[in-house]
């Protein structure tokens, strides 16, 4: 039968090789859509997000890979925290993050990330300091200043 191909392992190497950083990838319901978010230091420019796309259309199109659109783009101002290198990159910013199951019977949270402390998100909430394992972080994002 051969084996299943990981997407999400190829669209990484793909990324990585142009020397980009994938954020995330979502997917729509039946999976027909990939999203797929990249982020570079400098910022993205639509051209990124073309040559990007280009690239993993052509390796798709060699893999075989079944979808109907693909999309590219940067992940924007209210940049997704995925990974836990996330969360130590953007200490110091504004976060909000929601947790799998609820901190005194409360799931949804705002503040600043102060980093990492034991593999454990810690943010400085206006009712005190948040340390959640980073495992029951369920969504987490920058917040947008204006």
């Amino acid at each position: 039968m051969g084996e299943r191909l990981d997407v999400d392992a190829l669209v990484g190497e793909i990324v990585d090789g142009l020397g980009f950083e994938l954020v995330t990838i979502e997917r729509s319901p039946r999976g027909r859509l990939l999203r797929v978010f990249i982020d570079i230091e400098r910022g993205v420019t639509v051209d990124d997000c073309a040559t990007i796309s280009n690239q993993i259309t052509r390796v798709f199109e060699v893999e075989n890979v079944d979808y109907d659109r693909l999309e590219v783009s940067s992940p924007g101002l209210d940049r997704p925290l995925v990974k836990l290198a996330d969360f130590e990159r953007f200490a110091g910013h504004e976060v909000q993050l929601r947790t799998t199951l609820p901190v005194d019977n409360q799931r949804n949270f705002t503040g600043v990330l102060q980093g990492l402390r034991e593999g454990a998100v810690v943010v400085e909430t206006d009712k005190g300091e948040l340390v959640v394992p980073f495992e029951e972080i369920n969504k987490a994002r920058l917040v947008p200043k204006f």
